[in-house]
């Protein structure tokens, strides 16, 4: 069940709100599990809003439905707990007359994994949007910043890796994790507080993306291109990772339904992680700074995950959901994958979606242990979507097929029945609200 009291959104907001929400789910089989993947509380003061808790999120210019998901936080793993301050609309600049808008936000925090325990989530983002809300064309650019530090080992490190068996985490701490500033520029550092790991690098696991994007919107189409560059560890500062990222284009149909049957949206996207700056790293000169190894991290042994799944792109898994007889790895054991992925909507009769996702890709492993030959891989599902009643009820079915040499090799089924107490409003030519949070996040 999912609640959420500030309904459907509308453009028409008022100044003050305060809504909830709240997910539960209980998994029976050998084990008992109750999951809670939203709990939160909100808060919305004009255009800022606060809140607090888990809440399902994916962050980055990108198509959050059809799609692979934004790279640094696609929503494949369990939200972690955090609070969030910003706004979550792309909101005017003043003086500007509506040409300039900004979206962002400040969040904290806190992991509980198994390698480090009682790390925190250092998160922010700043878009902007060039161009009128009803203008045709409209411009999109922006970035997102991830950090994970802090924290105890639960298991042993190198002393080179950690003093004391804790991470450094002051205020002082803060302030360079929020600016992302080395400790390498600094003449005197507490050698006692401070290992030689954090010496020469920053402080904790910094990833994120830079995007662009540009939306074409006609009177019976609309098209999407984005773009999100990779950063981890500095080569996209120099760009000898450029190549490295996700592209996507989308197109949706704004038409009036005439045919039994129309398509709504068709997507097509190409990941790409191979280059990281190649397989040398060298802090001169600089086109040699490479080695990236995305995902991984030679402190924080569970790499970007929360509680065993990928918070980032579902095609960089943990070692443990890969093939026996593939190597293992601290978090991942292949982050230089090939994606490609297409997706399109379907809609039958008015009523009924239909889709259909499909992604071969080719997997080489990491620069230590790469695979050999190469893993390819197959997935697709297939879902349709059928509403029963106008109340609000719909049935859900979906099958789903992986095959390839980096999985087993697995098929599955699901059928389920969803209730919705609150209706979008019928409008014969969808508008999207778009945000960082998904991109669109939402249709009515």
């Amino acid at each position: 069940m999912v609640m959420d009291t500030s309904g459907v959104p509308s453009r028409k907001r008022s100044f003050f709100c305060l809504a909830y929400g709240l997910e539960a789910a209980l998994n029976v089989g050998k084990t008992q599990q109750v999951l809670i993947p939203e709990a939160y509380l909100k808060a919305k003061v004009g255009p800022f809003e606060v809140w607090g808790g888990r809440r399902r999120e994916v962050i980055g210019l990108a198509d959050s439905t059809m799609g692979l998901g934004p790279y640094a936080w696609s929503g494949n793993a369990l939200p972690i707990p955090k609070i969030q301050i910003g706004l979550p609309d792309f909101t005017p600049l003043p003086m500007t007359g509506g040409l300039l808008a900004v979206q962002g936000f400040f969040a904290h925090g806190w992991f509980d994994n198994g390698f480090v325990k009682n790390s925190y989530l250092h998160q922010k983002a700043l878009y902007g949007r060039f161009g009128k809300p009803h203008w045709p064309v409209q411009l999109y650019a922006g970035l997102n910043h991830q950090v994970q530090w802090g924290g105890a080992v639960r298991e042993s490190l190198p002393t080179g890796y950690v003093r004391g068996g804790r991470f450094p985490s002051g205020l002082n701490d803060y302030v360079d994790v929020i600016t992302g500033k080395s400790l390498g520029t600094r003449l005197e550092v507490d050698t006692s507080k401070y290992s030689p790991f954090d010496r020469e690098n920053r402080l904790g696991n910094h990833l994120g993306t830079v995007d662009l994007g540009l939306e074409i919107r006609g009177r019976e189409y609309s098209l999407l291109l984005y773009r999100q560059s990779i950063y981890e560890d500095g080569s996209l500062y120099y760009l000898t990772n450029i190549a490295d990222g996700l592209n996507g284009i989308r197109f949706t149909n704004r038409r009036r339904l005439r045919s039994v049957i129309s398509l709504q949206r068709l997507l097509v996207e190409f990941l790409y992680t191979r280059s990281q700056g190649g397989s040398v790293f060298a802090d001169s000169p600089a086109r040699l700074r490479g080695r990236d190894n995305y995902f991984n991290h030679g402190q924080y042994r569970d790499g970007w995950s929360y509680q065993g799944r990928t918070i980032g792109t579902p095609f960089i898994t943990p070692w443990y959901t890969t093939r026996s007889d593939l190597p293992t790895h601290w978090f991942t054991n292949n982050n230089r994958v090939m994606v490609f992925h297409t997706a399109l909507q379907l809609l039958v009769q008015s009523r009924y979606s239909l889709f259909l996702k499909c992604s071969v890709s080719e997997n080489q492993g990491i620069y230590d242990i790469p695979f050999t030959p190469p893993a390819w891989q197959f997935s697709s599902l297939l879902a349709l979507q059928l509403p029963v009643t106008r109340t609000g009820w719909q049935v859900n079915l979906s099958a789903a097929i992986d095959r390839g040499r980096l999985y087993t090799d697995q098929f599955g089924v699901y059928a389920g029945l969803r209730k919705s107490w609150v209706q979008p409003k019928k409008n014969t030519s969808p508008s999207a609200y778009r945000n960082i949070h998904g991109f669109p996040v939402r249709q009515q």
